[in-house]
């Protein structure tokens, strides 16, 4: 599906394309795939590049076309292995031709256009697009960051409740997450502070590019203590849990231990020996007062020694 931007003083959706439009192309069919390619003349490899979900932030020129890949977060489903990801948007420009390409629908490219539209200034030229895009980028990335320690903290109260399995498992892809997280917005700083030098930078530009700068190093330090706070809590539970596994054991060697005694002396009584109480009368019963107060002075003495 691809839209036509008019953003010339403000943000319009156009029918046709006409130079110096945004096209904006969302989880592109073999329709679109032509028209990038025969109509806007853009390489086709770089549609493949856009395509791989775990191609890197970077940049590249080719024939005139300015190609930026930018990783943004990603929502995919609460249940999920990795419940937040990264995935690559497109950023192409040649000339009065700007083309952002991404292969999923995402809520962040809604509330750009949305927030755009709000502005009712549209972009000054494709610079202010792409470094508007970073910003969103940004601002997106500490949205679903606090999602994230909402997450983590819902799990950490169920878990002081209770130890389950699925709530250790949530935490687990919360991890997987905030890697995946890390990875992208150092990736996204890297390629900022090069393009700063690729594009074309005024007053206006340097300004926005020092606010990206912050949201940005906002968005990278929040994601490291979440994840300092989310390894420190996995640790934590994974202590308590081994403490839990050599409690039981200590109880079950404990009771073990009790159960043998008696099982000692009757074994000792049964024995084919001469222990002078073969024709005794009370020989049963002696066997088994025996095992009581055996019994009863390990039980006493395992929970002195707070065994049990």
């Amino acid at each position: 599906m691809r839209t036509y931007w008019n953003f010339n003083k403000n943000l319009r959706q156009e029918d046709v394309w006409a130079p110096g439009q945004w096209v904006q192309v969302t989880c592109p069919v073999e329709d679109d795939v032509k028209f990038l390619i025969k109509d806007m003349g853009m390489p086709d490899y770089f549609l493949s590049d856009i395509a791989d979900t775990e191609e890197r932030a970077r940049f590249d020129f080719d024939e005139g076309w300015l190609m930026i890949i930018v990783r943004i977060p990603h929502l995919k489903n609460i249940s999920s292995r990795s419940p937040y990801t990264t995935i690559p948007l497109g950023v192409v420009i040649k000339g009065d031709k700007i083309i952002t390409i991404c292969h999923q629908e995402t809520r962040i490219m809604v509330d750009f256009i949305n927030h755009q539209t709000r502005r009712a200034e549209g972009f000054i030229d494709a610079t202010d697009l792409v470094f508007r895009l970073f910003l969103s980028a940004s601002v997106w990335y500490l949205k679903y960051l606090k999602q994230v320690n909402g997450m983590i903290e819902k799990a950490k109260k169920n878990l002081d409740r209770q130890i389950d399995n699925q709530d250790l498992v949530s935490l687990s892809r919360l991890q997987d997450s905030l890697t995946y997280f890390a990875t992208s917005i150092r990736g996204n700083e890297n390629l900022l502070s090069k393009l700063k030098y690729r594009l074309p930078v005024d007053d206006l530009d340097a300004e926005l590019i020092e606010d990206v700068n912050i949201e940005m190093q906002q968005a990278r330090e929040t994601t490291q203590i979440y994840a300092n706070i989310l390894d420190s809590t996995m640790d934590t539970y994974a202590n308590i849990i081994n403490n839990n596994m050599n409690k039981v054991m200590k109880l079950l060697t404990s009771l073990n231990m009790i159960v043998m005694l008696p099982t000692l002396i009757a074994s000792l009584f049964g024995m084919n020996l001469v222990n002078g109480m073969e024709s005794s009368k009370w020989g049963f019963v002696v066997a088994i007062v025996i095992s009581v107060l055996v019994t009863i002075a390990g039980w006493l003495y395992f929970r002195r020694r707070q065994w049990l």
